[in-house]
């Protein structure tokens, strides 16, 4: 059966998502466009900061056993998500930011703060941060086939931007961003173009819904 949603956020975002879409109702096929894995790297001094801020979930789950001695200070999380995978990484003090890093970054109280991200990240400019690269997400190779009329989700700019890259017929498919940012990576050409009300997963897959719902009600009604 032809899914209505093609989710291609990295795992384990990608079937959290599908479980997520399917208690909506939604048909979802997983076709992650970035493989995520951890990176070796030095943990600084802990002694040398007040807090930690991670923007991405992958950072908590890929840091390893150099979390430990970070463990303690308080960490400003950008999302839900991130915030969760904080607290299952062991942090005892966390607090959700903003889904945008440098307004997290401007509410974290202390001067010297860890940033602890991915390979590939927006720069975030602030005295006293330091940052350290703890995992990588490693683009695939080609995209696996699309079904035509189903509706992809991107979920960063980065992942819009290589969709693009790799969809050769941009017009069969419809697109739906989980931020404007997104979708402007992801050009033009679309059959449609859509963007979340706000940057999260529950509000794309909201937006998901409803844009599915009134697809299936034009194919019931012989016109589209």
């Amino acid at each position: 059966m032809t899914p209505d949603i093609i989710i291609l956020r990295p795992e384990p975002g990608a079937s959290e998502t599908a479980a997520r879409a399917e208690a909506l109702g939604l048909r979802a096929a997983v076709a992650p466009l970035f493989v995520v894995a951890p990176l070796e790297w030095q943990p600084p001094e802990p002694t040398d900061f007040d807090a930690v801020l991670l923007t991405s979930a992958n950072a908590a789950r890929h840091g390893g056993e150099g979390l430990g001695p970070y463990l303690h200070l308080p960490c400003y999380a950008v999302g839900d998500a991130t915030a969760a995978a904080a607290g299952a990484a062991g942090f005892t003090e966390v607090y959700v930011g903003p889904s945008d890093g440098a307004a997290a970054l401007a509410d974290i109280h202390g001067d010297q703060v860890l940033h602890l991200c991915g390979r590939d990240h927006i720069a975030l400019e602030r005295e006293g941060l330091v940052r350290c690269v703890v995992y990588a997400s490693e683009p695939v190779a080609e995209l696996p086939p699309v079904a035509p009329g189903a509706l992809a989700l991107l979920h960063s700019p980065r992942a819009a931007a290589l969709f693009a890259n790799l969809v050769e017929d941009k017009s069969r498919i419809r697109i739906a961003a989980i931020s404007a940012a997104a979708a402007e990576a992801a050009g033009e050409g679309w059959r449609s173009k859509h963007v979340a009300e706000a940057p999260r997963d529950a509000a794309l897959l909201e937006l998901a819904a409803s844009l599915c719902k009134r697809s299936a009600f034009k194919r019931k009604d012989g016109r589209g």
